[in-house]
Order: C-alpha cells, then structure tokens, then sequence
C-alpha cells in the first residue's frame, strides 16, 4: 500500500483503502496500524507490506535509503548508527526530536533540497536497513524501536525462491500489465531487496514463464495464472481513486487502457498545472473518464470535476451514483455538512 503525506483531501493509503476495506474512515490504518499484522517500508514504493513481505526484504546490506543513493556507508555514519541503536535500545522507543535533542549531529541536505535533522536522516536510513522499526505515529511522526531480523537465505535457490515471491506479490497488485510496466515494476525490486540486485534481470525472466499472457493490438500483457481474466459486466459505480491507487498507479498503462494522459501534479508549478493540485482519477463503470479535485472548508466537502469527453456522461444513473461517491467521501472524512459541488470544468 503506498503512502504519502498530502490530504487532498485525505492521504493516498486512506483514499486507495477505503474502496477495499468495509466501512474504512479516515485515518483508520495509521489508528489501528500497532495492532495490525503490517510494517512500514519500501517495497515497490513506500508504504505498508504484511509482516510477512517485511521479512522476506531483510537484512538489507548498509547501503543508503533509496532517496539518499545507492553508496555503502562510511565508517562514520556506522559508528554514529551503533550509539543510535544503543540510546534506542535503552529507551525502547524514540521521537526523533527526543534523538536529536540528545545527539545534536547537526543539520544535513536532504532529498527534496531542503535541511534535515541529521539524526533523523540517519533513523530514515536505519530503518530502510531494517535496524529500526516504525512503531507507531504521533502527529505523522514516526516512533522508531529497535528491530532484529535473521541472517536470510542461506543460498542462491533460496535468495530466488524469496524473490519469486516477492515479485509475485507486486504483480498480483498491479496485473494485468503490459510487458514494458512488468518490466519496469520487477525492476523496482533493487528498492525492495538491494542484496540481490544480480538476480533482478533473472526473476523478471522467471516471471514471464509463470505468468498468463495474451497479445492485444502488438502489446503483451502479462498477468497472474491463476487470476480469472473473463470479462464481467462493468458495475453501475463512480468511484474518486487515489494518485496512486493499484488501478491508476502505472501511467503508461493507463494511457492504454483509457486513452489519454493522467499526470500527478501537486509539486507542478500551479500556473503549469493541467488537471489540478491533487486530481483523483474518476472512474465510472470501467472507464476513466475524467477526474475531481475535492477539499474541505469549513466543515463542508467541495468539489470540481473535469471530463476527458468536454463534458459529463448524460445518462441520470452516473448523476446519480456521482452524488453517492461523494456521500461515501463525506462519511469516509466524518463529515456531517451537505456537499457543495462546483461547477465542472471540461478538458
């Protein structure tokens, strides 16, 4: 499940999970998540895996976290690392002000080009290592505690074996996908196990032997065997998905699939913005037909909507079951305010 911090108007994980979890609020993964059989990590992307995915990615080597490069660590960053583990290990768990206001290691660049606390740059790098875990969030921060994993497969079959799962695992998320999105997502794999980057190219070749596949219009498309690819009738439903909801989340499929180019545009200059600071792609029966940018004020839920046709379909039914998706977000946000719906935009 991949994360991300915007409320737009809710985080990416709580708008993907309430299409898939019965009566799911806002904000129920980060409240249930110490409870929950889940961890954070990187996968394919940040986010929530099963604690079952967590273990099969660990021990990763002491390379950096993705968004600090792919170099080993200096013996001054392991030293620091070890007095951080200890002061971790005594007190069980940590904030990171709690860290810095101990160790004071100064100020560091971080990805987006802004300063960082150098004692928390460094947790994010333990963590991603697999020396500390996320226990829990205070306000959106993470709670950090120490975590042991074993000493991973003892040989080459069972490294393959342990990436053949994990492989399998994205694919069953993401399928069917086109031969160049299934190359492209198994690649990802260096994130999730950097240990057995070699293998990568040879569990992308495995997978394509497992897999169904067909040929439509010159594209090969790939999917589990044991996923029931007929046909169905098209549900009579509008749903607003997430930037990065499974469905939408490979941009070059979906240009294949619905014919038109969705991009995410929150760090897009608003003057060079197309679609909206955070558009949710709308879905109505199998088609993307368009998307909405929703927000709170004041307690009430507005929204705007544009469409890929210039205008809205004509039938009542999807007027009808539009103004149903928006009592689900407004019961999903715990809103009790009648929505207001701006006028929608075409393009």
């Amino acid at each position: 499940m991949q994360a991300d911090p915007i409320r737009a108007p809710a985080r990416a994980q709580d708008l993907t999970l309430r299409h898939r979890v019965k009566d799911y609020r806002a904000g129920d993964l980060e409240r249930r998540y110490a409870r929950l059989d889940v961890e954070e990590d990187f996968f394919i992307n940040y986010g929530f895996v099963t604690s079952a995915l967590h273990e099969r990615m660990h021990p990763r080597p002491d390379a950096c976290a993705p968004a600090q490069g792919a170099p080993p660590w200096p013996a001054a960053r392991r030293e620091h690392a070890q007095l951080l583990l200890e002061f971790i290990r005594e007190r069980g768990s940590v904030h990171p002000r709690e860290v810095d206001e101990y160790f004071s290691h100064g100020k560091v660049k971080n990805y987006w080009g802004g300063s960082s606390n150098a004692t928390t740059h460094l947790m994010d790098a333990m963590h991603y290592r697999g020396l500390l875990r996320v226990v829990r969030r205070d306000g959106g921060i993470r709670i950090y505690a120490e975590r042991q994993h074993g000493p991973g497969p003892a040989d080459q079959a069972a490294c393959r074996e342990q990436l053949d799962v994990l492989v399998d695992a994205a694919i069953r998320i993401y399928a069917p996908l086109p031969a160049r999105c299934l190359s492209f997502l198994v690649r990802r794999m260096r994130y999730a196990v950097p240990q057995w980057l070699g293998e990568v190219k040879g569990a992308l070749e495995r997978a394509k032997q497992r897999l169904s596949r067909a040929r439509v219009e010159g594209v090969d498309w790939f999917w589990p065997a044991d996923l029931d690819a007929a046909r169905s009738m098209p549900q009579e439903t509008v749903r607003l998905l997430a930037p990065f909801d499974p469905v939408v989340w490979d941009r070059a499929r979906f240009e294949l699939l619905w014919g038109w180019v969705y991009r995410f545009e929150a760090y897009t200059p608003a003057p060079k913005r197309k679609r909206g600071y955070y558009a949710l792609p709308l879905l109505w029966r199998d088609r993307v037909i368009g998307w909405g940018n929703l927000a709170v004020k004041d307690g009430d839920l507005t929204s705007e909507f544009g469409y890929v046709a210039s205008h809205p379909p004509r039938e009542r039914a999807f007027k009808r079951e539009l103004a149903a998706e928006l009592d689900r977000m407004r019961a999903f946000l715990g809103l009790d305010c009648p929505v207001i719906a701006a006028r929608g935009k075409t393009g």
